[in-house]
């Protein structure tokens, strides 16, 4: 794959950003494209490894090797079709994902591996650009209908897998727009809104029906689309919040990621917010949670104009080299530095917030942490335990609390009797999705829990495969490994 001495050849390249003066001044993605030379030469760093432990790192099990290959070969339209062969969405992934991929990339074993993530991004923005993605309705209709609950990456690669199948689609989704936390958690900086809205309008024009603001289980009974429909899939994300039950939660200035990060989107959707804003303006900040939330709310935070952004972690600070004790090819823990981070904020690790500090008025002033370390035993988890002395008290204004979620809210499994996980999930078989409940499955975070988009791609590809079986006793539709028919 590949030229067979490109590995030696040409040094890991990636797109570059834009200064960050600059950038912070808007909320636009601001990478710099790379030119087709460069991407060609990527593309040949590709290595004839003989088994692509790529495949294995990436959900949906794309094939990677074939796209580099054809990218090196300058047969864009060819690394097109190969490409959402597996992948509905290259576009989403292309721009957010961690890249799996490239941890298990046999390159990267003792050098940097493939930069494949950018490719795969490049491949899709180029079938864009020419004209090579446009709709493709099924030829014919099952007459089957399914309700798909939910429009983030899970609900939309079920819906455009069902609908290729021929299945009458619709998707409901609470909030006003399509797209989940695509549209609503991640900032425009990371990735525009017209991006979800280029690919809406192919779904739209191959017969998917979108229904925005409808609440399943309180504007409409789950009851109701399990008697309407012929099967529902489940693809509503893991939306409740985790919390910090210390002294002062309740101030006012102690906020919830999500509920910044979506009012900021809107905002810069031009929506109108009618209750109070959150804004960081002029503002000390603290992010407490050190994953790709919290990093989104730095960045947000320092658009917006805050005074300082400090970021807090209660794990340690990892390595850049891979952990001993997490060997490749599997994901490792490393040190995690995004653009947000390069653009102003000062990160601290193992420290745990005690309490926060408030006026007489409500209002928040600052917080106390101490620092933490990991106790680790052979064979057990390891212990927190805090630092004695170490207590600190910093001063804040705004707190955004960044800690991940819990689980999926669980009304709709309730109305339809669904059984639940320990963890708060909805219950399903690991062979077909499906829930206790005939015909009604489910897939993505509220299947197993706040997990990637890239994840959530998949499960929803998957989810449509055993759904279409269900319909119409078999199906056609591709498990991971195996490629789509090549539509794009």
């Amino acid at each position: 794959m590949g030229k067979i001495t490109g590995f030696m050849e040409f040094d890991r390249e990636i797109e570059k950003y834009a200064p960050v003066k600059e950038r912070i001044k808007n909320y636009k993605e601001f990478t710099l494209p790379m030119k087709e030379k460069e991407l060609k030469d990527q593309g040949a760093r590709c290595m004839d490894c003989g088994i692509p432990f790529c495949h294995s790192g990436c959900p949906l099990g794309n094939l990677i090797p074939d796209f580099n290959d054809a990218i090196y070969r300058g047969k864009w339209e060819k690394a097109t079709e190969i490409l959402h062969s597996t992948n509905n969405f290259p576009e989403f992934t292309g721009r957010l994902c961690p890249a799996p991929c490239e941890e298990a990339c046999v390159l990267g074993i003792n050098e940097d591996p493939v930069s494949i993530e950018n490719i795969e991004k490049n491949i899709v923005e180029t079938a864009f650009k020419k004209g090579w993605i446009s709709a493709q309705p099924p030829v014919t209709r099952t007459g089957k209908k399914v309700a798909v609950v939910g429009s983030g990456p899970s609900g939309l690669a079920a819906a455009q897998q069902l609908n290729r199948a021929g299945h009458l689609v619709t998707v409901y989704e609470r909030d006003e727009k399509i797209g989940g936390l695509l549209r609503y958690g991640i900032p425009d900086f990371k990735m525009e809104k017209s991006v979800i809205d280029r690919r809406l309008k192919v779904l739209e024009e191959e017969g998917i029906v979108f229904k925005t603001g409808v609440h399943v289980g309180v504007d409409i009974k789950a009851t109701q689309l399990k008697t309407e429909f012929d099967a529902v899939v489940l693809c509503g994300g893991a939306t409740v919040r985790r919390n910090l039950p210390i002294k002062g939660a309740d101030l006012k200035g102690v906020i919830q990621a999500m509920d910044f990060l979506k009012q900021n989107n809107e905002r810069v959707d031009g929506v109108k917010y009618l209750g109070e804003e959150i804004m960081a303006t002029n503002k000390d900040v603290i992010v407490i949670g050190g994953g790709d939330t919290g990093s989104d709310c730095i960045g947000t935070s320092i658009r917006q104009g805050a005074t300082s952004v400090t970021n807090f972690e209660i794990m340690g600070k990892g390595t850049t080299a891979r952990p001993i004790d997490q060997p490749w090819p599997f994901w490792p823990m490393r040190l995690k530095e995004t653009s947000s981070h390069k653009e102003g904020a000062e990160r601290f690790f193992s420290v745990s917030t005690k309490e926060f500090i408030g006026d007489k008025n409500g209002n928040l002033t600052g917080l106390i942490t101490t620092e933490v370390e990991w106790i680790k035993t052979p064979g057990q988890r390891p212990i927190l335990k805090e630092v004695p002395g170490t207590e600190k008290e910093w001063k804040c204004q705004l707190t955004f609390l960044a800690m991940g979620f819990t689980g999926s809210e669980m009304t709709i499994a309730e109305q339809l009797g669904l059984e639940a996980d320990p963890r708060t999930n909805i219950k399903a078989s690991v062979e077909n999705y499906m829930t206790n409940v005939p015909g009604v499955y489910v897939a993505g975070d509220q299947r197993r829990g706040q997990s990637l988009i890239v994840w959530a791609i998949s499960e929803g590809r998957e989810a449509a495969h055993h759904v279409d079986a269900y319909l119409m006793g078999s199906s056609n539709l591709p498990v991971k490994g195996e490629g789509d028919l090549p539509r794009v």
